[in-house]
């Protein structure tokens, strides 16, 4: 789409350029000398119809990505949060044990991409459940097998606002390209019609202004 037009702006320039017409007799008898007939113009019409339509589609998938983003965001704080109360746990429970160091990756960094966050807090929990000794020197400050699944169990709300989000992400891209290939339908159907309104009202003007066309001098 040409971006000297807003989405609006085309949206309605185009139907009060069509709808004027088609309403008015004297201004759709002049078009019709010069291909724009009735017929002409309710193609016009559907076209701005199908963008219309594809744009209120687009906002409605942009704002569905927009919700299931911001519930990953909040999905994937409260288990960060669990996650790294239970890491600073570990990290005194075993620091003179670096194999179950190791294990746990409770050394270095925490990783802030979602896949590698992924990646270390489930191998935190997995294996921490795996191993009795791990669970034996958890269990002395206060982390149960429990604790440790309820926190697992945040873990997999993450990756499911994840597969949510993605989806999303996937329907609004589609959108956008279904509404942009509408409105770009449009704009050039729009650009012809009223270069040839011009010439049929070029002598009437209020006709012409009444499609939305200003003459100038």
């Amino acid at each position: 789409m040409n971006h000297s037009y807003s989405i609006d702006g085309l949206l309605h320039d185009a139907q009060v350029a069509i709808d004027n017409a088609l309403t008015n007799p004297e201004i759709l008898d002049a078009l019709s000398l010069f291909g724009y007939t009735a017929d002409h113009l309710q193609q016009g019409k559907a076209l701005y119809t199908t963008a219309l339509t594809a744009q209120t589609t687009q906002q409605l998938e942009a704002g569905e990505q927009k919700s299931a983003t911001a519930e990953l965001e909040a999905n994937r704080a409260i288990a960060h949060a669990t996650y790294i109360r239970c890491v600073k746990i570990a990290r005194v429970a075993f620091k003179r044990d670096a194999g179950i160091a190791t294990q746990l990756d409770l050394n270095g960094e925490r990783k802030r991409n979602l896949a590698g966050w992924l990646a270390q807090v489930n191998q935190f929990y997995i294996n921490a459940l795996a191993n009795p000794a791990v669970l034996a020197g958890l269990g002395n400050f206060g982390i149960t097998p429990d604790k440790l699944q309820a926190g697992l169990a945040e873990v997999k709300a993450v990756e499911a606002s994840n597969l949510t989000q993605e989806k999303e992400k996937g329907e609004a891209q589609a959108a956008t390209q279904t509404r942009d290939q509408a409105l770009d339908a449009l704009q050039d159907w729009l650009s012809d019609y009223l270069a040839i309104a011009k010439v049929a009202l070029e002598d009437n003007p209020q006709l012409l202004e009444s499609l939305g066309v200003l003459q100038r001098a």
